[in-house]
């Protein structure tokens, strides 16, 4: 396996082109990058970018997959070849999501994972606060998804588990502000998760790593010969990957991890974002190439996979998982283990 190799595009008005077997970005008619083509499994484009009809047509050909965002990260189109993939897969997959005992079992393994990796983050920003009452506040917080994750395997219907879900997120997105450096706090405070548009700094970060996260995701399905579109903790919908959704959840916490890291450190300031008309935040341009080489940097952190027993770069984690998935599809005997950080 090898990392995803996602080329990023966030400079507004950049044109791509074709020149030969070669992608070319420009930005004012000047050449700014070249990457040849089979180095790319995806181009990623927030915003208004420009792109040739042969480049378009190359990119189909190639299977390189071409996925417009808009400014915060939001999906709005992707442009792909022929499908491709392993039918059987595909038609063990759409068998499994038509057995309700199946889809209830997935689904708590999506919520169970993502519960374990947030409570996780609690725990940490417990153990690192200055302050005592802070430390308690995020770990009364640790427990709570813990009572979560003990009522998971009790709990009979669908909806049930999603109602699980929600409640976890909204109390851990109640303590996200704590794990935030205190002279940052004022600049980059959340009530609750917003999206559509984002309604503060915070979470216009959250939602811009969600959708980098969102799109590796989709990737690796698509090259484990899994539909990202039938998933089963999400509710099948047009236009709506729930496949990749559902793989999705177990990597959230780290697009919250790496969004505090850039706070904290100071990366990432207040200037960094701007309000649009109707409340909405986004990041600066600037701000954006920088969110995404730290994606890309922290894609090559090696992490110990426990299913494996080795350690494997975080970018390829997605692919395991999406293999795992491939397996559980194919296997009564295997069920889905969702990755968790040790």
């Amino acid at each position: 396996m090898q990392l995803l190799n996602t080329l990023y595009v966030t400079t507004p008005d950049t044109y791509l082109r074709l020149d030969n077997d070669t992608l070319r970005v420009e930005v004012n008619r000047e050449t700014r990058l070249r990457v040849p083509l089979h180095h790319l499994s995806a181009v990623v484009c927030f915003g208004h970018i420009n792109l040739s009809a042969p480049l378009m047509h190359l990119l189909a050909d190639r299977g390189i997959a071409l996925v417009l965002l808009d400014d915060n990260g939001r999906f709005k189109a992707r442009l792909e070849g022929a499908v491709s993939g392993n039918v059987l897969l595909r038609q063990a997959q759409f068998q499994r999501v038509a057995d309700p005992a199946f889809t209830l079992d997935m689904a708590r393994a999506s919520v169970a994972g993502k519960l374990k990796n947030t409570r996780q983050v609690l725990q940490r920003g417990a153990r690192e606060a200055k302050a005592e009452d802070e430390a308690n506040a995020l770990a009364r917080l640790a427990d709570d998804l813990a009572a979560s994750l003990r009522a998971l395997p009790g709990e009979d219907s669908l909806d049930g588990v999603r109602g699980i879900e929600g409640e976890a997120a909204r109390r851990y997105f109640s303590g996200l502000n704590l794990l935030v450096r205190a002279d940052q706090r004022t600049a980059f405070a959340m009530d609750g998760r917003t999206r559509r548009p984002p309604r503060d700094r915070l979470n216009a970060l959250l939602s811009f790593l969600y959708a980098m996260w969102m799109n590796d995701c989709r990737s690796a399905l698509e090259a484990a010969g899994l539909d990202p579109q039938v998933g089963f903790l999400h509710a099948l919908r047009p236009g709506r990957a729930s496949l990749a959704l559902d793989l999705m959840e177990e990597f959230r916490p780290w697009a919250d991890r790496l969004a505090l890291t850039l706070i904290n450190r100071g990366q990432l300031k207040a200037h960094d974002f701007v309000l649009r008309e109707g409340g909405a935040v986004a990041l600066q341009p600037d701000a954006r190439k920088a969110v995404v080489v730290a994606y890309q940097e922290r894609k090559k952190d090696d992490i110990n996979h426990p299913l494996l027993a080795q350690s494997v770069p975080l970018g390829l984690v997605p692919l395991v998982q999406a293999r795992l998935l491939a397996r559980a599809m194919r296997d009564d005997g295997a069920p889905y283990v969702p990755f968790v950080a040790k």
